[in-house]
């Protein structure tokens, strides 16, 4: 089953493409390679969640925004490809999440996306090399910013 179907089978609805805020591509595709700029946690209005892990979202709040960040760069991979069953696998993603000094638990906040990727692409082709580090602030507030390098087919 390709990843389009599955989407549909998981019951994932993704929003809409994020639209740059700046100076850069949200995605730039090579012959088999796709990477992917920093994406926030986009809700189905357009709009992002925000606040700061451990002040003002717990950690269950920062795995469900990693999700939805995932969500969107998937949004934005069968834009730009006209379907996620080009993707072959997750090769790296870059998580970062606003939280306070004291907060420690990264890799559990960003398991939100890689959860999401190996439950749609499973464990051999969604699950990549990852980073996960904290930070104390990330654009409007926003408490999960997350990139990606995917290879595709040409």
């Amino acid at each position: 089953m390709g990843a389009d179907a599955r989407i549909g089978e998981l019951g994932l609805k993704l929003p809409p493409p994020p639209q740059p805020v700046g100076v850069y591509k949200p995605i730039v595709v090579t012959e088999s390679m796709a990477y992917l700029s920093g994406h926030g946690p986009v809700l189905d209005d357009g709009s992002m969640v925000t606040g700061r892990v451990g002040e003002d979202i717990t950690l269950e709040g920062g795995y469900a925004a990693a999700r939805l960040t995932g969500l969107a760069l998937l949004s934005t991979l069968r834009d730009n490809l006209g379907t996620l069953d080009r993707v072959v696998r997750v090769v790296k993603t870059l998580g970062l999440v606003n939280c306070t000094n004291d907060f420690g638990q990264q890799p559990k906040v960003i398991n939100g996306c890689s959860n999401l990727f190996e439950e749609l692409f499973g464990t051999e082709n969604g699950v990549g090399a990852r980073s996960a580090i904290g930070t104390s602030a990330l654009p409007a507030n926003i408490p999960v910013e997350i990139e990606m390098i995917v290879e595709v087919t040409p």
